[in-house]
């Protein structure tokens, strides 16, 4: 949608309803994952976002941050602990359209905290907006309490945590998921195609991951997005691990100049309990940057049109660093130490000569359709001239490892999730989905 274009509040409603209601995949590796999802742009005309008066608001680091910066709303930090003292909403089950702003009870509510009248002035600054629709979308969001028990990690310490990739992988890799991809990618064979053909990204990868995120569209989320937001703007958890309300403040921000600007009411829309929307799982900086809209008629809908979706994927993918004709996995034989290699980290940063000479093996064709996830190269083993990385993942109740040598694909892959296990399992579903669909 461009944000300047009016648009039909039924398309905009379609797209903010969605996302996923269980807590995403948890990280298995040093790096923490996202909670929240990615973002959305254009095939036909890129969506692009009107000109801003001043910096844009999102604030954006991993995937449920996007992966590009920006500047964050400058409002004080919210106090660790208590709540706000707003009681919590039911929980909407339905994104209504074309709800007017400005409903009358909105008049009765009390005047905006100053934190939150500082902040809505801020906004409406920024983003052009009328002052009181911001003013009135704030006071109809809700602080809820199941959003931040979802968003509060875990309280064991890291060296106790049990991680289990066959567990994980279990998880997604599975009939339901393999049984509904083979059918939306027969649905749609044609947009995977162009998709593929326009940025490089296989068809299987992008069924995959719109499968790991919202089984095709069947589990994309009844949370209010503005009340999730809100929550996680005002009253992030405070547990001691790093504090990411200036981010949600940003993303809180692009969800309110887009609803505001398209007529629709901010407490409408639906999706995860990080704000993620539609089939894939996008938060609104990521809608604003990497969406397509492949009618070219503004905003795409995530959560009603699976073209759009697949171009957005494909979109985002491309934009972090996808490399067409390389695998996700090297096929390669790792030595002993391969523990010594592993850094840890969610950049490739590793050339192929030195872990030859750390005595990393060639192991093409022999494991070829394995070791890559069945995701195939160029036939030209170009990898080998690309920055690579080894990938650990482990199975602690039985104390064991397996690695694998991730490319710029895999890593591509960790900006939509920062976990080696949700970039590995992603493969590793496209790669049966691969193979069931050629034996079909």
């Amino acid at each position: 949608m461009r944000l300047h274009t009016r648009v039909s509040p039924l398309l905009l409603a379609g797209l903010l309803a969605g996302c996923a209601t269980t807590q995403p995949p948890a990280a298995q590796h040093a790096a923490e994952p996202a909670p929240g999802g990615v973002a959305a742009a254009a095939v036909s005309q890129p969506w692009t976002p009107p000109p801003q008066p001043t910096a844009s608001l999102a604030a954006r680091g991993e995937r449920v941050a996007s992966a590009a910066g920006a500047t964050a709303v400058p409002v004080p930090a919210p106090a660790p602990a208590p709540a706000p003292a707003r009681a919590a909403s039911p929980q909407a089950t339905h994104a209504g359209a074309g709800i007017p702003l400005g409903a009358p009870e909105r008049a009765a509510l009390d005047p905006l905290p100053d934190r939150e009248e500082a902040y809505a002035q801020e906004v409406a600054r920024k983003f052009d907006l009328p002052l009181p629709a911001v003013e009135a979308a704030l006071a109809n969001a809700r602080y809820n309490a199941t959003v931040v028990r979802l968003m509060t990690p875990s309280s064991a310490p890291p060296g106790v945590r049990k991680r289990s990739w066959p567990a994980y992988r279990a998880r997604f890799v599975e009939p339901i998921r393999i049984r509904h991809g083979l059918a939306f990618w027969q649905e749609n064979a044609r947009d995977l195609a162009e998709a593929e053909r326009r940025y490089g990204v296989p068809a299987s990868v992008i069924v995959a991951i719109i499968g790991v995120e919202t089984v095709y569209g069947r589990n994309m989320g009844n949370f209010r997005v503005l009340d999730a937001l809100y929550t996680l703007s005002f009253s992030y958890p405070g547990t001691g691990e790093r504090d990411r309300s200036e981010y949600f403040r940003g993303e809180l921000a692009e969800f309110l100049a887009a609803t505001i600007r398209d007529g629709i009411a901010p407490e409408a829309p639906l999706g995860s309990y990080a704000g993620a929307m539609g089939m894939s799982q996008f938060m609104p900086s990521s809608i604003r940057d990497f969406g397509v809209s492949t009618g070219g008629r503004g905003m795409p809908d995530l959560a009603n049109n699976p073209r759009d979706a697949v171009h957005s994927v494909a979109n985002y993918l491309a934009a972090h660093g996808w490399r067409a004709g390389q695998p996700v996995f090297a096929p390669v034989r790792m030595p002993a130490n391969a523990s010594a290699l592993v850094d840890g980290g969610l950049e490739p940063r590793r050339a192929w000569a030195q872990l030859q000479r750390d005595g990393v093996q060639d192991a093409r064709p022999a494991m070829a359709g394995l070791v890559s996830g069945g995701l195939g190269d160029d036939g030209t083993q170009s990898w080998q001239r690309s920055p690579l990385g080894v990938v650990n993942l482990p199975n602690d109740g039985a104390g064991t490892v397996e690695y694998r040598l991730g490319t710029p694909n895999f890593f591509a892959i960790t900006h939509y999730n920062r976990s080696y296990f949700y970039a590995s399992a992603v493969a590793d579903l496209a790669a049966e989905l691969e193979r069931r669909r050629s034996s079909l």
